[in-house]
């Protein structure tokens, strides 16, 4: 990992009573694409918006680049933002939409227009450079925010849910030329989303905030995979989490007696784990196999369909154990067809124990 270009030290930013970020210690480093992810009000956009300087920490300090930031204005740091709503300015057309922050910064008109056409020539859209802003797609005037905010050639660059406007496919697009211009630039990108398929698809660390704290910070597949509490199994993916009492331990897995059944868990050598101790696991969807018969695998249960969400080339099964726990799988619509289901069939749900995750 490079050397940290951002770093919160103890930050924590109150409104009257309200505490919106609390005891916030984060290293955001040269070259990295980092998205903070999580619910409404988890105070994802308050912490993008102290490092843009519009808003002030209450304390703790932020530094750009080795330098304390917290009293510096949004325009005496290289901090540009694009937002949700683009902010572009109507009354200006494309390209001096694009000149604008180097107007701002005393850039000859001659030298202005030609990076702005060189930017808007590497977001393809330098054939619009005189057209009116309402004159564009809701893609090309993502793609006039983002040059806007990167003519200035930035170390950094944030973005508070940018996509969030876009129909679904143009979402997609945009995901891969984000990541394709940030791998190309180098530019340290700062992406608040509150979408796990945005973020898990663009970043190369996310950090999962919860209630104003940091829950988890990690790679994409490791908190996906190994969430390190029930918040973030809950919030993060289509996650079956049980709960019971531990029964037996060795070396490699634990055996958890639940209301519905009794499970084998997989466990590291650092786990401390006792018999009798209550203990929680989770089990991803996409993890889960389904059959008509009873399987070989570590843990089966049958379990009844009752409902299903058809997300394309993938369906999410909703099923339910004898004792009402609910289970959740996810399997490819050529799958479903062969299974041939219909609501209150009686399914065997399967897992190894190898990909259960035991939560501490």
């Amino acid at each position: 990992m490079n050397e940290p270009l951002v770093e919160f030290n103890r930050v924590a930013k109150h409104f009257g009573d309200f505490t919106a970020v609390k005891n916030f210690d984060l290293k955001i480093y040269k070259g990295e694409f980092l998205a903070l992810m999580g619910p409404s009000g988890c105070g994802k956009t308050t912490t993008l918006r102290m490092l843009a300087g519009l808003e002030k920490p209450t304390h703790g300090t932020i530094r750009l680049s080795g330098q304390v930031m917290n009293d510096l204005k949004p325009n005496e740091r290289e901090t540009p933002m694009v937002w949700q709503s683009l902010a572009l300015f109507p009354f200006l057309n494309v390209r001096k939409n694009v000149e604008f922050g180097l107007k701002m910064r005393g850039i000859k008109p001659d030298i202005r227009r030609a990076r702005a056409m060189e930017w808007l020539e590497r977001m393809e859209i330098a054939e619009f450079s005189e057209r009116d802003i309402y004159q564009l797609s809701g893609g090309q005037r993502q793609r006039v925010a983002l040059a806007r905010a990167l003519v200035i050639e930035p170390e950094i660059l944030l973005l508070d849910e940018p996509l969030s406007a876009l129909d679904a496919h143009l979402v997609i697009r945009m995901q891969g030329e984000l990541t394709r211009l940030q791998r190309e630039l180098g530019i340290t990108f700062v992406y608040v989303t509150h979408s796990q398929s945005e973020a898990f698809a663009m970043a190369d660390r996310v950090v999962i905030m919860g209630e104003g704290e940091i829950s988890q910070i990690g790679a994409p597949k490791d908190i996906y995979r190994a969430p390190a509490n029930r918040f973030i199994a809950e919030f993060v993916g289509r996650n079956n989490i049980v709960s019971g009492e531990i029964e037996t331990v060795s070396d490699q897995k634990v055996t958890i007696n639940t209301a519905s059944n009794r499970f084998s868990v997989g466990i590291q050598p650092e786990h401390a784990l006792q018999p009798g101790e209550n203990a929680t696991f989770v089990i991803s969807a996409d993890l889960v196999s389904l059959s008509a018969d009873k399987s070989e695998a570590d843990n089966t249960i049958p379990c009844r369909l009752i409902s299903e969400a058809f997300l394309g080339s993938f369906v999410t099964l909703y099923l339910e154990a004898r004792d009402g726990t609910e289970f959740k799988a996810e399997v490819q619509q050529r799958e479903l067809e062969q299974l041939s289901l219909r609501s209150g069939d009686t399914l065997w749900v399967s897992w190894s124990a190898a990909h259960s995750h035991l939560l501490p």
